[in-house]
């Protein structure tokens, strides 16, 4: 399913450690082509997927039951299961990683006409395994003939002040990214034709790690140009997601 980059990840792993403007890797023809126009065949229409709970901060819809949308889904959700996967992740970091079989948070996303999702970095800890501590962000974009005037980019920065790159939702386009307190990201609103969204796969790669050892943290939201209202809000997230989870209960907690 993969193609030759799954076997490269020593030699990956410079480029990936010395990239701007934080650690990631650009992974083009990430799939091989069919099995990717497969997957893309079975990406869920946007009223069949629940919008997401960004609240203010975004636009978009996401579903984390990848493996039961078809065959080619299972299988993708097999392989990035699997030991392969696996071994190329950790070798990339150093590091012992897993992702998150459940996809929280994670899965199909999709955004439409004036999709966006503000500036933000992500919660470090799983909701639901307090010893499981966020490392790598996975995307897999499936956007067959995307044109420039969409945008879409996905806006990356080394801090709420950095300088910002941006990374084009080309069709099998693959991103593996660190997520920590300063890898801000988001994409701007877009204008899309009827017909058109931004499609993308996301899951989570985690470390294990000795529970209450890392502070956790929610979703950090830097929306930029925005009003008083939301500015505030963002200040206040973190308090009122905590709030929020005390009375509903964690499972209610969900990822970006």
């Amino acid at each position: 399913m993969f193609n030759a980059w799954i076997d490269r990840a020593e030699e990956l792993a410079e480029r990936f450690r010395t990239a701007s403007p934080f650690p990631l890797l650009v992974i083009d023809d990430f799939l091989d082509t069919a099995t990717a126009r497969a997957l893309l065949a079975e990406f869920p229409a946007p009223d069949a997927m629940p919008r997401s709970r960004d609240y203010v901060f975004g636009n978009k819809h996401e579903l984390s039951s990848v493996a039961e949308q078809g065959p080619t889904s299972r299988a993708f959700y097999d392989a990035l299961m699997g030991p392969e996967f696996q071994r190329f992740i950790s070798t990339l970091t150093g590091t012992e990683l897993f992702v998150d079989p459940a996809f929280h948070g994670g899965g199909f996303h999709q955004s439409g006409d004036g999709g966006f999702l503000d500036t933000h970095v992500d919660f470090n800890m799983h909701p639901l395994h307090p010893d499981w501590k966020r490392t790598l962000n996975v995307l897999l974009y499936l956007n067959e003939d995307w044109r420039p005037e969409y945008d879409g980019r996905l806006l990356v920065k080394n801090g709420a002040d950095g300088e910002t790159r941006a990374i084009e939702p080309l069709f099998n386009r693959g991103l593996i990214m660190v997520t920590d307190d300063r890898t801000y990201h988001g994409f701007a609103r877009m204008s899309l034709p009827p017909g058109v969204t931004r499609k993308s796969i996301a899951t989570y790669a985690y470390e294990l790690v000795p529970e209450g050892s890392v502070v956790a943290r929610t979703t950090g939201w830097a929306p930029e140009a925005a009003g008083v209202f939301k500015r505030t809000f963002a200040r206040h997230y973190d308090r009122a997601v905590r709030i929020k989870t005390r009375v509903l209960g964690s499972a209610t907690a969900k990822n970006r």
